[in-house]
């Protein structure tokens, strides 16, 4: 029986669209390019953030984002960010009597603008506040902690497979690929997405998931 549902992030529940081009304008490089290399990336299989490292041989990441912020230029999300069927599908999870919660490899920032949403989560928290990330076991054994959840019962849904599938099941969580965004799309073919205890097209699919 899945008593909890544990969301990623970027992809997931959130669109990636606002992330990337604020680090385009940042970094004053045209939009398409950094989108283009972020496929490029993707194809490769490595992690996004070899994107801007790409645009910026040496880049310090953290260096970074505190300037943006020092700058007013922060990371920000809002309404629009969100994929349509996120607050749908959390209310319908909660109604049924699904915890819900939300952790992903993003920033402590990231973190206090998605609490901010006001979402129907019971925990939200990311890699920047609990201090590990995935894939490390660590990122999944710190989020069961903080939300009181055992491992067994909770499905972990994501959109990379890499990422989110192969290091659930590592961890002991049983989990769901959502096919949604680059990552979910280019690796949907994968033996790593093939492995999901579920594979899903939106987040609606997880209510008939947990009701069966």
């Amino acid at each position: 029986m899945i008593r909890a549902v544990i969301f990623d992030v970027g992809e997931t529940i959130t669109r990636d669209d606002r992330y990337w081009a604020a680090w385009a304008d940042w970094l004053d490089v045209p939009r398409h390019t950094l989108s283009a290399l972020v496929g490029a990336v993707v194809a490769r299989g490595d992690d996004n953030a070899e994107a801007l490292r790409l645009l910026r041989p040496g880049i310090d990441i953290p260096a970074e984002y505190a300037a943006r912020e020092a700058a007013d230029r922060g990371e920000y999300l809002d309404e629009s960010d969100l994929y349509d069927d996120v607050r749908p599908a959390f209310s319908a999870l909660r109604e049924l009597g699904v915890r819900v919660v939300v952790a992903g490899n993003q920033t402590a920032r990231a973190g206090e603008l998605l609490r901010g949403l006001d979402l129907p989560a019971d925990l939200i928290t990311t890699s920047g506040e609990l201090g590990a990330a995935k894939p490390a076991s660590e990122f999944f054994e710190r989020v069961l902690t903080a939300a009181g959840l055992d491992a067994a019962t909770s499905l972990y849904v994501g959109d990379h497979p890499a990422n989110d599938v192969g290091p659930a099941h590592a961890a002991g969580l049983p989990s769901a690929h959502l096919r949604r965004g680059p990552w979910g799309n280019l690796w949907a073919g994968t033996s790593e997405a093939a492995s999901a205890d579920y594979r899903i097209d939106s987040l609606l699919d997880l209510v008939g998931i947990v009701s069966a």
